[in-house]
């Protein structure tokens, strides 16, 4: 039997990160995602839209993460203000997985209409340059991803300083192979943890 310390390290220990589901088939890879993270020493909020709720129920981030589950502006919580903004405040890094066209679009022009919308448009000084970091992982059907505007969003994010991972080509729901594909919970877990120790 090994003693507590011989334990393995855990190397995101101390790390607060904030991830935003937004809603398509890919939010089960987030579960993957939130699992590691948690058994990396992370701490880790989740703040769903109410889309996302439809493919991957509530209690299943609160499971993975031990923490109560955001997703409505609208109800208070006992250490949370109203509008859930110091969690910005806090968080060492946001993570938008996956991140549909309608929230790329909704980021890219500021909008902030529900939680993670808000959430997004509240993290303070642009990223890359002082404020929280963000990372995106897009997740659409490959002829979403290719229209023009969806493009012309992610360029906004991109020259705003947002780190975008992916997405990849293969197998979707809509039963085509394209570009499209949410990255892997390994891939965005490296680069998660590239981004927290720079």
């Amino acid at each position: 039997m090994h003693s507590t310390s011989d334990a393995a390290p855990e190397p995101l220990h101390g790390y607060e990160l904030l991830v935003i589901v937004s809603g398509g088939i890919a939010a089960y890879k987030t579960c993957t995602l939130v699992s590691r993270l948690v058994q990396r020493g992370a701490g880790v909020t989740v703040a769903m839209t109410d889309a996302a709720t439809r493919f991957v129920g509530p209690a299943t981030f609160q499971s993975l993460s031990g923490r109560r589950v955001l997703t409505s502006l609208w109800v208070a919580e006992s250490d949370f203000d109203a509008q859930h903004i110091h969690l910005t405040e806090r968080a060492d890094l946001l993570v938008a997985a996956p991140a549909t066209a309608n929230l790329i679009a909704k980021v890219a022009q500021g909008l902030a209409d529900d939680l993670c919308s808000t959430l997004l448009a509240s993290i303070g000084p642009t990223p890359g340059q002082g404020g929280t970091p963000v990372i995106v992982a897009p997740a659409m059907n490959s002829r979403m991803w290719a229209n023009p505007f969806v493009q012309a969003n992610v360029t906004r994010l991109r020259d705003a300083g947002y780190t975008l991972v992916g997405p990849e080509e293969g197998w979707m729901a809509c039963r085509a192979t394209g570009i499209g594909r949410m990255s892997e919970p390994d891939t965005l877990l490296d680069r998660i943890e590239s981004a927290l120790r720079k």
